[in-house]
């Protein structure tokens, strides 16, 4: 894969805005890209039919503009942290390509899921943060719908992102069609990462039993990029937390991984590494479903 020529962040209220505009825009410099900031503002029309029985019309219209009223007020607190968060890199605005870092917001009423989805889709990454307090729930539900429907990769950001990231990789590897395919969109950061270390668990459901860690070294090596492997055991249930150990104890700042490779509906309800590292990982991580 070539370099991100185009980002996409979704951008909130939420306390991790900043570091999450802070690791796009960082890359926008990093790689020449151009980084759109989405807004998206929930439609007050569409909570009437759950609001509206038993009220009458008035109250309805006021309940209608006090909630836009307050997503106006969420927009310009998202649109200022854009705008300090592209005064700190220096990005310059643009709406169609100029060379080098370029950026852009679009604000928008809507579904939130529903245009990530469809501006990731021609976007070359999805930039989030970690779902956290009062957003989690919309935030997973935007997470998921990008890494399940998108077809892109999404960079996972840490409330507290480590600067600079991407110069020690790791990478999760269970021989997968995911993870193989985040390793393709990852190549970018491996070729000119310090280290790359690819990290396995053996002996749980999330393992390698496919490819070996070897053969992915190697494949790496073909395309110029020297890997180290590390392995360990685990049982099933201590997977994810063995992995983050992995990632830490090899000092990695970023980790390259495949996102829910095994059933959706069965990580959702028993947990799963992909469920644990959205939630507990402490530095970046790439990930392609």
């Amino acid at each position: 894969m070539s370099a991100f020529r185009n980002i996409l962040v979704p951008v909130g209220d939420a306390g991790t805005t900043a570091g999450v505009l802070d690791a796009a825009l960082g890359l926008g410099q990093r790689f020449g890209s151009h980084v759109t900031a989405l807004h998206v503002r929930t439609d007050p029309a569409l909570a009437v039919p759950l609001i509206g029985e038993g009220l009458s019309a008035a109250m309805v219209d006021e309940m209608i503009a006090l909630a836009e009223t307050q997503a106006a007020k969420r927009a310009e607190t998202a649109r200022q942290s854009f705008e300090e968060a592209r005064g700190r890199f220096e990005t310059p605005l643009a709406q169609t390509p100029v060379p080098g870092p370029s950026a852009e917001w679009i604000d928008l009423t809507g579904r939130e899921e529903d245009e990530v989805v469809r501006r990731g889709r021609l976007s070359d990454l999805i930039v989030c943060g970690h779902p956290a307090g009062d957003e989690e729930i919309p935030a997973m539900t935007t997470l998921n719908a990008a890494l399940l429907t998108a077809g892109r990769p999404l960079l996972l950001c840490p409330a507290r992102p480590p600067v600079p990231f991407g110069r020690k990789v790791a990478i999760a590897w269970n021989g997968s069609a995911e993870a193989s395919s985040a390793v393709a969109w990852a190549m970018p950061f491996l070729r000119e990462a310090e280290s790359v270390t690819i990290l396995t668990v053996a002996e749980h459901t999330y393992g390698a039993v496919g490819a070996p860690a070897g053969e992915l070294a190697a494949y790496l090596a073909w395309n110029g990029i020297n890997a180290t492997t590390l392995v360990s055991q685990a049982p099933t249930s201590q997977a994810a937390a063995e992995l983050l150990r992995q990632a830490t104890t090899s000092g990695a700042d970023l980790l390259v991984m495949g996102a829910y490779t095994h059933s959706r509906l069965r990580q959702l309800i028993l947990g799963g590494v992909t469920r644990h590292v959205i939630d507990r990982a402490p530095i970046h991580c790439l990930m392609c479903h």
